[in-house]
């Protein structure tokens, strides 16, 4: 995903590192740590962005390469990412998406349809928002999720440029 202006959120306290928790996650459902699933945490944690698991079978080396990691893996831990807490996911466009989520403050979206950037935002409002709804309802909480679909500022821009140009003629 592109994710030009993107915020950068400060970091949640955690008490473990996503590799330690992970590893507690595994050993607590008594599946093996395996050389690849380390990677892959080392790889999805060494930076903050948005991807879905094309993007990131791109980014990994390739069969015959040290570190290679299959497709059926890749698909099969980032499940266990999501499952573990490490990594939430959401569908944009009809496709997986996937974020961190542990040690990272709860957040939203604004989605151009134009140019694909998904920008994160977070809003005291739409929090208060939410918990006087919760509380009308008798709801307790545990998460939201909210993608606003639109269309960015410099997409635009470059729109009514084009009409402009096209108003002359």
């Amino acid at each position: 995903m592109s994710e030009n202006n993107a915020l950068q959120f400060d970091a949640v306290s955690v008490s473990q590192s996503p590799a330690d928790r992970f590893e507690e996650y595994l050993q607590s459902r008594g599946l093996r740590s395996t050389d690849q699933r380390r990677y892959l945490v080392e790889q999805v944690f060494s930076r903050h962005e948005h991807f879905d698991a094309d993007q990131l079978i791109d980014q990994l080396p390739r069969k015959g390469e040290a570190n290679h990691v299959s497709r059926p893996t890749v698909y099969r831990t980032l499940k266990e990412f999501v499952d573990a807490g490490l990594l939430r996911r959401f569908e944009l466009n009809g496709r997986s998406v996937y974020e961190h989520d542990y040690g990272y403050p709860e957040h939203d979206h604004l989605y151009c349809v134009k140019c694909h950037v998904l920008l994160e935002f977070q809003s005291d409002q739409l929090v208060q928002l939410r918990e006087e709804v919760a509380k009308q309802y008798r709801f307790r909480v545990r998460s939201h999720r909210l993608i606003i679909h639109g269309i960015c500022e410099s997409c635009n821009r470059s729109a009514s440029r084009t009409r402009r140009k096209q108003d002359l003629v």
